[in-house]
Parts: structure tokens; sequence; C-alpha cells
């Protein structure tokens, strides 16, 4: 038997998100189509007869401008540490860039053996414009090996886990064989209501909002969920309402949908906006987000 950790790191928007959704098989971590979407380590694990992964998706990495963009980015580092195997995801269909240097340089410093994926090969006319790209990277740094994948249709996945399988220390299973995340209801419940304010909104409105669930109430064939989603200013609110709260009504008919299938029961869901000014730069409010803080609070109670 196999087992061991594994860190998906990689710039935004590389499709990291997508990659863990794909190898496990199903939806646990949020993905749109702009960057910094993912802020904490998602877990993801993936059980075989002769193995089990635990894969750790980490935020984007990026230049970091204001509280929560160091606390992402303390995230990334976290997930470099006390790892069996790193995999840098990158984005094909992008020239090399200085942010990727960087990333480089984060893989190199951990000294941990890594594996190159080259995502959204779904997406180029020539596989062979890959060469290039993937001698610029051998330059740098000696990766094992370098994976061409395509996380949205799935093409290269598997054979990629199955490159990773030979690699893991031998022991025991970390986890039961049905557990795929450790992240709560509660947790899964923000992330989803979240990805729908993403996709409903543009420019600087994504990264000025934060979802906190306020009521969690489960039953056989109900929950019942309120939720509160922050925003920075009062004219990011009225974009986030909408005229006569229509918008507002469009991301909470999204998100419904999204967690019932999620739960397996009928959700009604309550989402309120309300103006909390600069919370990105507001440790105690960032702290309180955290669900692994609520998980301890908890615990201690």
């Amino acid at each position: 038997m196999k087992s061991g950790f594994v860190a998906i790191l990689g710039r935004g928007n590389a499709g990291k998100s997508t990659l863990l959704n794909r190898l496990v098989g199903t939806k646990i971590a949020i993905v749109a189509e702009k960057p910094q979407t993912t802020r904490q380590i998602v877990q993801g694990v993936v059980t075989r007869p002769d193995s089990q992964i635990v894969f750790l998706d980490s935020p984007g990495i990026h230049q970091p401008r204001n509280l929560l963009h160091r606390r992402m980015m303390k995230e990334v580092r976290a997930a470099l540490h006390a790892r069996d195997l790193l995999l840098l995801v990158v984005d094909s269909t992008v020239a090399f860039g200085d942010g990727d240097e960087r990333a480089v340089q984060m893989i190199r410093s951990s000294g941990t053996p890594s594996l190159l994926v080259l995502n959204k090969i779904d997406r180029l006319e020539k596989k062979e414009t890959l060469l290039p790209l993937i001698d610029k990277y051998r330059s740098l740094h000696p990766f094992e090996e370098y994976r061409p994948i395509s996380a949205l249709t799935g093409d290269g996945v598997e054979e990629l886990t199955e490159a990773l399988v030979p690699r893991l220390p031998e022991g025991p299973p970390y986890f039961a064989s049905d557990h795929l995340t450790d992240q709560p209801l509660r947790h899964l419940a923000t992330e989803w209501i979240r990805e729908k304010v993403i996709e409903q909104t543009r420019q600087e409105i994504p990264h000025a909002t934060a979802v906190a669930v306020d009521q969690f109430e489960e039953g056989e064939s109900l929950i019942r969920l309120a939720a509160t989603i922050y925003v920075e200013r009062e004219g990011q609110k009225g974009i986030l309402v909408g005229a006569s709260g229509g918008r507002l009504k469009q991301i909470g008919t999204g998100a419904r949908e999204e967690l019932e299938n999620l739960f397996g029961r009928k959700v009604f869901l309550q989402l309120h906006v309300k103006v909390r000014p600069a919370w990105r730069e507001k440790e105690s409010f960032l702290e309180a987000l955290d669900w692994r803080n609520q998980a301890r609070s908890g615990a201690a109670d």
C-alpha cells in the first residue's frame, strides 16, 4: 500500500481546482475563470486498492497586495511543507513570464520531488508548441516528469495519477476509503455561494467579496441556511443586489441548486449583503472566516 501527500501549486487560473475535482471525481473546489478564486488549501483524497493520495490544492501564486493576499501566500507556503510530491500546474496556452519563474523558485527551494503538469492542452491547435515551453522549465529545474493534460476533459489525468503512485512512500491510508475532503458542509456552502457571486459579477466585486454562514440547520429532508455576503463599499453592494434585488436572486437560485446537488436534500437559502469596509485588511475578520479556526473553537467548546 502506498499513501502520501501531493501539493498542487501554480499561478492563478492555471486550472488547479479543476484538476483537483477531476482527480477526486466530484466537485469539492469552486472553479472560476478569475485568478485568486481559491483562498485556502482544499484537501481532496483519492483512494485506490493499492494507494491513497491526499491532494492539497493551494491558492494561486501571486504578488500579495493586501492582508488577504498575504494569508493566501501563507497557504501556498504551507502546501510546500512536508509533502511527498509537488505538482506545478501551468497554463500551456500562456507564454512563460516572471510569475512562472517565481513559482519555479518556490518549487526549487522546497527540495521536494516535483512534476510539471502542462494543463489546457485541449486549447492547443498544435501539441508541438509544448516543446519550447517544456525546454524552458527544464532549464530552470529538473522536474521528474513533464505531463501534458487537460483537467477540463480528463485527457492525461489518469496517466498523471499512475505516475504519482510509485513515487509515494509505503504505508497505510491516512483516511477512511469514503473520505473525500476535510471541508465541513458549512464551509462548502460559503464557497458555493461565493462561486455564484464570481459568476454573476465582474471587475473588483469577486475579489472584494467574502461569505459567512449565519445559520445552518440540518433536517432529514431540508437544510435551512442563512448567509451574509460581505463587500467593502456601498457601490459594490448595489451591484451585487442588482435592480429590484434581481442579481442577488440569481446568485441565490444558482447557489441553492448547487447546494441541493451537494447535500442531496432540499435547501432553503436566505442571503443578505453587508458592507464591511476594508475587510481584506482586517486580521480578526479574516480569522473568523477561516473554517479551521471555527472547527478548533467548536472542539474547544
